[in-house]
């Protein structure tokens, strides 16, 4: 892969997206990091990770602003990606989070926007208001976060609701339960599958096992930890607040695990062996 490519992952169109992207949760929050923050997202662009996940929920709005500052100028770049709390989400209360997502975000539409995990509302009240944002053509796609496969099979037999383009979950080596079923329904409905906290929001990067791994390629934990998501035809967007963490974060793109890393690390990291309730953070 080129400097300026971070690997690529089909959405059900056929549009093609950057495998390994950004994420922002808990950006934003500290004004003393606020310019080491944006240089990190510029950075990460110029670098390829051009999918940019925000949520209205983080920081109350602050992730979203400071995203917003980071793509001035370079929007046409991003593939941008904000979410909708569950509570919001009726049809009228979706569209409505939507608008104050873009105007923080000084955008005009997003390329991806997610209900964040399921609530009280109804999810035809949900997938009413992603087509009113359609029509208005301030969202290009819509899709799903932290829904296992019975609620993936409700949405999808709504009417609209196959459109469904991303499921967004909690997916790294300590976490693999939708390995088992949900992995598979997704792959087989082509619903792509995009991975948050793909290293344990760092906790991964401690353990023995991986570390090995790592020294035998030649490489830190967090990249294998990324590549091994990678590998699994999932899109990964971890979140980093500096710049010499992305350029870590980018390599990860670049690396192959062999075969006798895939079989360290499923020794390390064992497969489901059953049915696993979808885990979130």
């Amino acid at each position: 892969m080129s400097a300026e490519s971070a690997g690529r992952i089909a959405l059900p169109s056929g549009e093609e997206i950057a495998a390994l992207g950004q994420g922002t949760w808990y950006l934003g929050e500290d004004p003393a990091r606020r310019e080491q923050e944006i240089a990190a997202l510029r950075l990460g662009l110029d670098l390829g990770m051009t999918v940019v996940d925000t949520a209205e929920m983080y920081g109350d709005g602050a992730a979203e602003e400071l995203v917003g500052e980071a793509i001035r100028g370079r929007r046409e770049e991003v593939f941008l990606v904000s979410k909708v709390l569950p509570g919001h989400a009726d049809r009228k209360g979706t569209v409505a989070a939507c608008e104050g997502s873009l105007r923080r975000l000084r955008a005009e539409r997003l390329d991806l926007y997610l209900l964040h995990w399921r609530g009280r509302w109804p999810l035809e009240e949900t997938l009413a208001g992603f087509t009113d944002l359609m029509e208005a053509e301030k969202i290009r796609y819509w899709g799903v976060s932290n829904l296992n496969v019975a609620d993936m099979i409700e949405l999808t037999t709504l009417p609209g609701g196959d459109a469904v383009a991303v499921n967004q979950v909690l997916y790294n080596l300590s976490r693999r339960g939708i390995e088992w079923n949900l992995l598979p329904w997704c792959r087989e409905a082509e619903v792509t599958v995009m991975a948050y906290s793909p290293i344990e929001q760092g906790r991964l990067l401690n353990v023995g096992a991986l570390g090995a791994v790592a020294r035998a390629l030649g490489a830190t934990p967090a990249q294998v930890a990324l590549a091994w998501v990678l590998e699994q035809g999932v899109a990964a967007i971890p979140r980093s607040g500096s710049p010499d963490h992305v350029r870590e974060n980018r390599a990860a793109a670049d690396l192959h695990l062999s075969a006798e890393a895939l079989d360290a690390l499923d020794e390390a990291f064992p497969p489901p062996s059953g049915p696993t309730p979808l885990e979130m953070l």
